[in-house]
């Protein structure tokens, strides 16, 4: 995307989370635990992958992309389909986005991205 900035990935996280899982530390209930809400929209607002899910290993995760940010008014912490972020960051100015990825199979969830959007602050476009 033009004005993707300030990425974050948690791949590592992610890992070290499907690590202690499978070596016992940590029970796959505290990690396959998504709110209603977030498997709602994952369902339809999610965008399907074909990342096989860590924790039960027989469904596709799902992205679901949520936006956070004053600029944004009404759809601050709406869950946005990929194709919306690119018009968003036109017309808005900084927010931020944050991409989890949802197994609706057995509720594994984990933040996978975040990162910046938008023109940023009104007079800052274009400086350097």
């Amino acid at each position: 995307m033009w004005s993707q900035r300030r990425v974050v990935d948690y791949g590592l996280a992610k890992r070290a989370v499907v690590h202690a899982v499978r070596a016992g530390r940590t029970p796959p209930g505290d990690v396959c635990d998504a709110q209603p809400y977030l498997l709602r929209a994952a369902r339809h607002f999610g965008e399907p992958t074909d990342r096989l899910c860590p924790m039960c290993e027989r469904e596709n995760v799902t992205n679901v992309t949520y936006v956070y940010g004053d600029s944004l008014g009404r759809h601050a912490g709406q869950a946005k389909v990929t194709s919306d972020l690119t018009e968003m960051a036109h017309d808005y100015d900084e927010f931020r986005v944050y991409v989890v990825e949802v197994c609706q199979g057995c509720s594994w969830n984990h933040l996978t991205v975040s990162f910046v959007l938008g023109n940023g602050p009104p007079g800052l476009v274009g400086r350097s």
